[in-house]
């Protein structure tokens, strides 16, 4: 049987491509300046100190959080081109608002918090996106397309901070384009070509993107986001109820897996710092290499796994996902005798400057920024004395911390795509956009308490508790999927209306 014409089917994946670059360019947004605030803001408000700088980088995340079932919401009872053209034109006038936030003669770093916060709530189209996504693919292809979703905004936090870097080079002078009032230098360069990006979207959106629904076998479906007539099969198959037990199981898991690699990112520099007496200009160099291998790492995970979850099923490889991350987050507890240096020299010279525990839980790309005062010429490297456990703790090896680095950066893409296709798939021919948006949030929430949990934890009880903590979090996950793996199952095969 037919199950649907070839123009619809072109015009059906000409949408889903255009809503895969959507998701490439919220996490470009993101990740474009996030290398460049830290000094901007102390060029531009002298005032603002590392703890404000948290609550900007938090920002996004949590305009994020609170804008995702808001757009997901309006995309069930509307055409979704309504929420992701405004979403998007928010973002676009956020990124514009970045790049004024030196006019203002006082609060500048007040208007900095707004510009990063519209930024984020901009991009809770993420959950309009992935409902589309949802209800435009057929079960077999959905593990496809979410995978390659997931890589699309891999990529975006990968290329973001190389067109900053790219940016670099018009220097922090730049030009200043006196009719409107704009300078264009490193720091407002990116957000404006962010911004056009965001427009180069809202035109292809308009052009190309057309609402598309088909049931789980392929058929085409009405659907109540399509303007006007639409061709297809009235669907028969939203009869039923969504197991919600097995979506608030998912919602857990998709915290965790977000919380914890929230964990890994945060902790990489201060720990790189103690264990191995890294300065903080290294830190960030290496960091920074190791953090974009894990990228690439992910982005090929996510095209392997389209692949394997056609043998093995979605279920089994989010086991192994949440298998592998409890393995790399094991490997990194302090297992030899070796102690990691200390700085004595910061008791021997009181005027040696003292790296407090608000500068190490600064995020790393801010790290870089940091200058020590003009009379001081030497950096206290090693663990510092102000945190106890550095006394008593072996020291992490090298060897532990790239082997972790290569195992979470394998379990987290695995479990990321895996979350969000067997979510997709439990709600079946429901709107999915509510459901998507609280899904999208548990992983904004977990991106906001995952840097606050463990900057206390390390801080005050060094990486055994720290990681051991880490440890039990995952343990739990596993044994949730275990109580509710039966229930991961698509709506239609629930329901008996397909096979699994």
């Amino acid at each position: 049987d037919v199950v649907e014409t070839q123009e619809h089917y072109k015009s059906r994946w000409r949408s889903i491509w255009i809503m895969y670059l959507t998701m490439f360019l919220s996490s470009v947004g993101f990740s474009i300046v996030i290398m460049s605030v830290w000094p901007y803001l102390q060029k531009i408000d002298p005032t603002a100190d590392a703890s404000f700088l948290g609550w900007i980088i938090a920002s996004y995340s949590i305009g994020q959080m609170v804008a995702s079932p808001l757009f997901g919401l309006w995309s069930n009872y509307r055409p979704r081109r309504e929420p992701l053209v405004v979403s998007t034109a928010i973002s676009v006038a956020a990124n514009c608002l970045y790049a004024y936030v030196h006019a203002p003669h006082s609060h500048n770093k007040y208007y900095m918090l707004t510009a990063r916060a519209l930024v984020g709530f901009g991009a809770g189209n993420v959950a309009v996106v992935r409902s589309y996504i949802a209800g435009a693919t057929s079960l077999m292809e959905r593990t496809s397309a979410m995978a390659n979703t997931s890589a699309c905004q891999a990529v975006g936090f990968i290329l973001g901070p190389v067109f900053q870097t790219c940016f670099t080079l018009i220097g922090e002078e730049g030009v200043t384009w006196k009719l409107v009032n704009v300078q264009l230098n490193m720091y407002t360069a990116p957000v404006l070509f962010g911004a056009l990006l965001g427009v180069i979207n809202i035109i292809l959106i308009f052009a190309i993107f057309r609402e598309h629904r088909v049931d789980d076998v392929g058929r085409q479906c009405k659907s109540v986001n399509f303007e006007g007539e639409e061709s297809g099969v009235l669907e028969q198959d939203a009869e039923g109820n969504v197991d919600h037990a097995a979506v608030v199981a998912l919602n857990f898991l998709f915290f965790v897996i977000l919380f914890v690699f929230a964990v890994f990112e945060t902790i990489a520099t201060p720990l790189t710092m103690d264990m191995y007496s890294w300065t903080r200009k290294e830190a960030v160099f290496y960091n920074g290499i190791i953090l974009s291998v894990v990228g690439i790492e992910s982005v090929i995970v996510f095209m392997v796994v389209k692949t394997l979850s056609k043998r093995t099923g979605e279920r089994a490889i989010l086991h192994g996902g949440l298998l592998i991350v409890l393995v790399g987050f094991f490997i990194l507890l302090p297992w030899g005798k070796k102690l990691p240096n200390i700085q004595w020299q910061e008791i021997k010279n009181n005027s040696i400057p003292r790296t407090t525990s608000t500068e190490m839980f600064m995020p790393f790309w801010s790290l870089e920024a940091m200058q020590l005062p003009s009379n001081h010429t030497v950096e206290p490297v090693g663990c510092p004395v102000t945190q106890s456990w550095c006394l008593n703790t072996p020291m992490i090896y090298l060897a532990q911390y790239i082997s972790s680095d290569i195992l979470i950066g394998l379990g987290y893409p695995v479990c990321n795509v895996m979350s969000y296709t067997l979510y997709s798939k439990i709600l079946g021919p429901k709107p999915q956009g509510v459901y998507m948006g609280w899904l999208t949030a548990s992983g904004s929430g977990a991106r906001i308490l995952g840097p606050v949990f463990v900057s206390q934890i390390y801080t005050h009880l060094g990486p055994r508790w720290a990681f051991s903590l880490i440890c039990g979090v995952v343990v739990v996950s596993l044994l949730v999927l275990e109580i509710v793996y039966k229930r991961l199952i698509a709506f239609s095969v629930r329901y008996g209306r397909m096979q699994e």
